[in-house]
Order: C-alpha cells, then structure tokens, then sequence
C-alpha cells in the first residue's frame, strides 16, 4: 500500500436476510489480509419503505463492531436520477435513508450508480444531466452531514445499445460542475471497457479523465465484450469472455499497468475489489494482484512530490 492509498478491499457478500451468515462473511473477507470491505447494504434488508429498519441495523453494527478494517458501503444500485422525474424524490429519499445508514457504520465511502436512460433525443438526455447534477448536490450536503465521500459509479449501458449512461470522461465533467467536495466518483474499469463497445473510444484515456475524481475504484476484469449470444452456463461466458465477469485481475485483458501509469487518482483512494462468487477461491492471489497495482497507483499528492 503506498503513502496516498487508504487501501486494498474487497466486497462482503451478503448472505442470508436475517444476517446469520454475515459475521463469516466478514470474517472470510479480512482472512485475505484487506484494509477495507465495502459492505453490500443494497441487499441487507436495512431500509423499507424508505424508513431505516432499527433493529437490523443494529445488529448489523455489532457485527461490523471491532474489526480492524475500515469500511466501505455499496447503496442500492436502483438509484437513479435520469429516472422520470416523479420518482427522483422516491430515489432521494432512498439514497438519504442509506446514507444515513452508512454514517451509523462509520464508512468513509458510499458507492451509488450514475444514471441510466433510455436512448432519447439529446435535449432529453441533457435534461436527465441538469436534474442528476441538482440531486447530488443536496446528496452531497447529506453525505457532508455524515462524513462521508458519496463516490458516483460509471456504468455501461447494457447489451443492445438502447440505454445511455455517462462515459467516464463524461461523468468527470459533471462531477466538476456539480463541484461539491463530498461527491466524487468510483471509477469501475470494466464498466467502462464494456461502454466503449457502444460508445468507441479509448479505455485508458477514459479512465484517466475520471481518475484525478475517483476516490474509489472497483476493480475486477474482462475482456470488455458485450454478452450478446444466448449462453447456458456462467462458465460458457467465461469461456467467451462476454459480459461484465467481475472476474479476477489478470484473467482478462484489462491493461492494468497502462492504468496504472496514466491515471492520477486522488490521495486517500480505495483499491476495492468485486468478485464474481465462483472465483472466490482465488480471492487471495486476486488480493495480492490488486494491492501489487495499488502500490503503483498515482495519486496526486505523490505526483506532486
């Protein structure tokens, strides 16, 4: 780990709703030897209804107490502010109850999606923008509240091209616009090869223009090819390297070290990995392979050294 990394981490997985598997779930995570797990609260059964359910909260606290990692949360990926605005209060009210949530657990990071919209006119889609730039900046007020960096995710925009969703470069821009210190990004590298098959482009420069907003980082590999033939299994699609695989650093074809040389990531950046179950097995050598590239991450402290 480098002066200006926070550190190396891996999602939880969520186990059971009643969170009798959750304590073994951590516990398998830090027997990698993380810094951080980001803790999956979209399907922890911790909000209904937009109101945050106390007692699985709590028991979820005493769970997380007294563990030396530090923790990060995913929130509910169905957050989305390109949505019809009608239902953006529904969305606030989600992501404010999540937020909250978070703050009680003492993470630094919450990751939430960037917005998804059909493919539409470009007034439409701008118009999608200017709301989704009004929205994280209230959230960004909240977050502020509770001490923690709302990290604003890129996407890709599914496998038949009928979605839009911002690009990372894109999403570096709006970031800048909104201009709040407590908003930022997690730059998802395989996310952002997978947009390009729609979009064209090139995934080191895209990622770079992000990364100077990316305070967290999911990473995981492929092959950055849409899942558009009819597969059986999850190993056929390995076996053609379609689809966002989520599989370990070094199985795809991610240029990891071009990343690492071009992107200039802010000081305090998390190296968090999301791993598909079945590889899981080898979580510890995709640990090992990821906090190799976090000791040659740039960060714009170090750069500036």
């Amino acid at each position: 780990m480098t002066q200006h990394v926070l550190g190396t981490g891996i999602s939880a997985k969520p186990g059971k709703p009643d969170l009798s598997e959750f304590a073994r779930n951590l516990d398998r995570a830090q027997a990698f030897g993380v810094d951080t797990v980001e803790l999956p609260i979209f399907d922890l059964d911790l909000v209904v209804g937009g109101r945050i359910r106390r007692d699985q909260l709590e028991a979820l606290k005493a769970i997380c107490a007294g563990r030396d990692v530090i923790y990060t949360v995913h929130g509910p990926l169905a957050i989305n502010f390109f949505d019809a605005p009608f239902r953006s209060q529904r969305h606030f009210e989600i992501l404010q109850a999540s937020l909250e949530v978070s703050g009680e657990l003492g993470a630094v990071h919450y990751v939430m999606h960037s917005g998804l919209v059909g493919v539409t006119q470009h007034d439409g889609v701008e118009e999608a923008y200017a709301r989704q730039r009004e929205w994280l900046a209230r959230a960004g007020d909240i977050a502020k509240r509770h001490d923690i960096i709302l990290c604003v995710e890129n996407l890709f925009g599914g496998y038949e091209g009928k979605v839009h969703t911002a690009s990372p470069s894109r999403l570096a821009r709006e970031l800048a616009a909104v201009g709040h210190s407590h908003v930022m990004a997690t730059l998802d590298f395989s996310h952002a090869y997978l947009n390009l098959s729609f979009t064209g482009g090139d995934l080191v420069s895209e990622c770079a223009a992000l990364a100077p907003f990316a305070k967290h980082l999911h990473v995981h590999d492929s092959f950055g090819r849409q899942d558009d033939i009819w597969m059986f299994t999850q190993g056929e699609r390995l076996a053609y390297g379609h689809g966002d695989l989520h599989l370990p650093v070094g199985w795809g074809d991610i240029p990891w070290e071009a990343l690492m040389t071009s992107c200039i990531f802010p000081s305090g950046v998390v190296f968090n990995i999301e791993l598909q179950d079945r590889y899981w097995h080898v979580g510890q050598e995709c640990v090992d392979a990821t906090r190799a590239l976090a000791a040659k991450a740039r960060t714009a402290l170090a750069a500036a050294a």
